[in-house]
């Protein structure tokens, strides 16, 4: 088989598979409806069932609605008959995976659902099936046909299996409020969760790093501590150590506009004395947010009693990986 052979058949492939999905989306209709009203009532967990082909779909469907906020996993229907069943309550929901809907090892495990009381979604091609008869709801993900040319392996069937799952993943996920945050929790790991769980104390400048000058010295004082920590401010406090106000990189510019003496005039007649500042313990993302909807590029870090305890910039927050 020569290169363009292989190009051309992976072509057909995917317009096969491409096909099956616009094909399934006449299945979101009120029993896709129903099947996600049952999830997201569950006051239990989502437990997904498949054999085969199915299971390793089941498995990334369990997968997806567990890190997407609607607690699930996955439960191999051969394990079940022999103790997994045990994994099971009457709060929880199953979801049956099976391109026939008669997957006996699968058809097997019902009649004990039943018994425990648990609801039960089947998604498969068949409305007909045994499966989509006993499920309390039944989502189809029936195809025209297989990408495979023997029209035995399963192909379109499980992406489309796979493509019905991301939706109501997806679907649960915006009714719940999901947010970034709460992804962040569950892949703490992940550069995600890095990044949307780091907080300014991790990130911050700290001890002698931190510009501070006492409101007693003068402007010029101030432009020295500036260049010595090169973050474009300093932190202004009074005699107790107390944050009573900040001089910036911008208001260095406006008051050699008007002609200030800076050897002379002392750092309170001209800082800023209302100044934004943020806590240790506050996630570097909503320091962004902040910093963001005010239009300033640094913040100071002070603790309970209104000490400054450290300092940070926009340009922190890029290392960071936030920005």
């Amino acid at each position: 088989m020569t290169q363009l052979n292989f190009i051309e058949q992976g072509k057909r492939v995917l317009d096969i598979e491409r096909q099956a999905l616009t094909e399934i989306v006449q299945y979101l209709d009120e029993n896709f409806n129903r099947a996600c009203q049952l999830m997201y009532q569950c006051h239990g967990r989502i437990i997904v069932v498949g054999m085969g082909k199915s299971g390793h779909i089941g498995n990334k469907i369990a997968a997806t609605l567990a890190s997407t906020g609607t607690p699930a996993f996955f439960v191999h229907p051969g394990e079940a008959s022999h103790g997994d069943l045990g994994m099971i309550t009457r709060d929880d929901v199953v979801m049956l995976l099976s391109n026939s809907g008669e997957t006996s090892e699968v058809l097997n495990i019902i009649p004990v659902i039943k018994r425990i009381g648990a609801k039960m979604i089947a998604m498969t091609g068949n409305p007909a099936s045994s499966m989509a008869k006993w499920a309390d709801a039944h989502v189809c993900i029936k195809v025209s046909q297989e990408a495979c040319p023997l029209g035995l392996a399963p192909t379109a069937s499980t992406t489309a299996t796979l493509a019905m799952g991301d939706a109501i993943a997806v679907a649960l996920l915006e009714t719940r409020g999901f947010t970034a945050d709460d992804f962040a929790l569950s892949h703490p790991g992940g550069s995600l969760g890095k990044r949307l769980l780091l907080c300014l104390k991790d990130i911050m400048h700290s001890g002698d790093a931190t510009p501070i000058i006492n409101d007693k010295q003068c402007i010029k004082d101030a432009l020295i501590e500036m260049s010595a920590k090169g973050l474009g401010m300093t932190a202004i406090v009074d005699d107790n150590n107390q944050l009573a106000g900040l001089f910036t990189d911008g208001d260095l510019r406006r008051i050699l506009e008007q002609r200030v003496d800076i050897h002379s005039t002392l750092i309170s007649t001209v800082m800023t004395r209302s100044c934004t500042t943020a806590t240790a313990d506050m996630l570097a993302a909503e320091a962004l947010n902040i910093m963001e909807n005010k239009r300033i590029n640094g913040l100071i870090v002070i603790d309970d009693n209104q000490h400054p305890i450290g300092a940070l910039n926009m340009q922190d927050l890029l290392k960071a990986g936030v920005l």
